[in-house]
């Protein structure tokens, strides 16, 4: 087959426009052509007055060979490359030795399910419960303002993604296409197939609760095994080498290798590693607040007059400001249609995030605005970047009145550097509640200055976005892992051989897709670890 790029349509072109546009293209009567599908599918929005969709498709034709010869000049036509997913290696008859991965969030996921398809039975050891006990104890914090810290929007079946947008894009390299069988496995599991192909699929929660329950069900299936509520406490290392896990409980695991896909939440663990002596160090991460704006503004902003229109969807953006005082400010994980939540997993501590359901449908747009941060800005060690965020955390909950409401101010005062005594427009959707302050001791003094010196630019680009009765929701902190248990190519730790880390947690990954991606690595890597033994 052959893939051909770059073929623009109105949005609502009709169903025949596509195989005329590619017969077109080639030079040859649309008869010719044989099976047609789309590869990709992206909408180029930046003229509101005319927003248009942009295909990649791979079309079966008659003499493939000689098209290629007649083309090979224009990069907009390949041969469709070959994405299909070859496993590194399977399990001998009879093997024994069993893999632990812990944490079951994407990247625990994809590692378990490479290893049980593989043969090799992996144990799993999940910290949190199953997804729908875990989904009605996340409830309770939003609903009841109790917090379980072992079963919440970080920890359980399905990890911190589950209570996101369900983005599934990433700027990874990718050369493998291990992003493709993350998708092609999302949609085994009841995911719906148009993320094969539009240019920034998502999920949203509701459907994630029960994609995660059948992709358990097959690890399941292929001999591997779910443990939930099973927190390991010690590693246990013997001449540099992994020997098993210490549980809560008390009791012992023996493994050899062991998967850690912790996310990027689990700070008493990166406490108990760092004591134990795994190598690891600080790594960048950013800072700020969530903001919403109606979805109605951002829709306008981006589409003109055709806002609403149902195969755009709900708009999303992507913004970025360079500050005078050299720091960096941006959107983050931008929730269409969605909805700001209670993302803590410590008692006494308040942290925002996003989340949206498939249908993006409800009033208010939000994304993080954030401002990037380094280990220059918190010296003091590995764990310095978890010593800030608590500070930050804390700090928001006493700012939030102790109950864990969020701190909420509107852009207009925040601008003006003066506290909101009331809500305008804009009804902030997080729960438990916001109360009303002043966010300018939220976050340290260059950060404040930078978002104050954001919202303007930010404006200039869409227009109302900076508008006075947008609010601000303090804090976000958990955008990525403060740290990194770095690994060798092998991936396995630098200095504890047979434990490899993973994921977002360990510093590897950015968001679903590029946890199931890593996850995958990993767990190849694994693979050819236990054959070679």
């Amino acid at each position: 087959m052959l893939r051909i790029s770059e073929i623009r349509l109105p949005i609502d072109h009709p169903p025949d426009a596509l195989p005329a546009a590619v017969a077109a293209r080639l030079g040859i009567p649309p008869s010719a052509l044989g099976e047609i599908g789309i590869y990709r599918r992206s909408c180029d929005a930046r003229k509101a007055s005319a927003p248009t969709f942009i295909y990649s498709v791979d079309v079966a034709v008659p003499d493939e060979v000689a098209l290629l010869a007649a083309f090979a000049d224009d990069r907009r036509l390949q041969a469709t490359p070959d994405m299909r997913y070859r496993p590194v290696g399977t399990a001998p008859a009879r093997f024994s030795t069993r893999p632990v991965v812990v944490g079951f969030g994407p990247a625990g996921i994809f590692a378990a399910l490479v290893l049980a398809q593989a043969g090799f039975r992996p144990i799993v050891l999940e910290r949190g419960k199953a997804v729908r006990e875990r989904t009605q104890d996340t409830w309770g914090l939003w609903r009841k303002k109790v917090l379980d810290p072992e079963s919440n929007v970080q920890f359980g079946e399905g990890g911190a993604g589950t209570f996101s947008d369900g983005k599934l894009y990433s700027q990874i390299k990718d050369p493998r296409h291990y992003g493709r069988k993350v998708l092609q496995e999302f949609v085994k599991a009841g995911a719906p197939a148009e993320i094969l192909y539009v240019s920034k699929p998502h999920i949203g929660t509701f459907r994630l609760v029960g994609m995660v329950e059948q992709m358990r069900r097959e690890i399941e299936r292929l001999g591997g095994e779910v443990r939930f509520q099973q927190r390991f406490t010690n590693l246990l290392i013997d001449k540099g080498r992994v020997r098993g896990l210490k549980l809560a409980s008390g009791d012992e695991l023996a493994a050899a290798h062991v998967i850690l896909a912790l996310g990027h939440s689990a700070r008493d663990t990166f406490e108990m590693l760092h004591a134990s002596g795994v190598f690891m160090e600080a790594k960048p991460f950013s800072i700020g607040f969530r903001i919403e704006h109606p979805q109605s503004l951002i829709d306008r902003a981006r589409f003109g007059a055709h806002a609403g229109h149902p195969l755009l969807g709900a708009a999303d953006y992507k913004l970025v400001h360079h500050c005078r005082n050299g720091r960096s400010v941006y959107s983050f994980c931008m929730c269409p249609g969605g909805t700001v939540v209670a993302a803590t997993s410590e008692r006494n501590r308040v942290v925002t995030n996003g989340m949206s359901q498939y249908s993006r449908n409800e009033r208010n747009a939000n994304s993080g605005i954030v401002v990037g941060i380094s280990p220059q800005d918190f010296p003091g060690g590995a764990l310095a970047g978890i010593a800030l965020q608590r500070t930050l955390e804390s700090h928001a909950f006493e700012l939030g009145g102790g109950t864990y409401e969020a701190p909420g101010q509107l852009v207009g005062d925040f601008l003006a550097d003066r506290p909101s005594r009331q809500l305008g427009t804009v009804v902030p959707s997080y729960q438990p509640g916001v109360c009303l302050t002043s966010l300018a001791t939220a976050l340290p003094d260059y950060a404040i200055e930078a978002i104050r010196e954001a919202l303007p630019a930010f404006d200039r680009q869409i227009k109302g976005f900076a508008m006075p009765d947008a609010v601000l929701t303090g804090v976000e902190t958990r955008t990525s892992s403060p740290v990194r248990l770095t690994r060798g190519d092998d991936c396995q730790s630098l200095n504890v051989k047979g434990l490899y880390p993973a994921g977002e947690g360990a510093g590897y990954a950015g968001g679903i897709l590029s946890a199931g991606v890593d996850g995958i690595k990993v767990a190849e890597a694994v693979i050819r670890e236990l054959l070679q033994a």
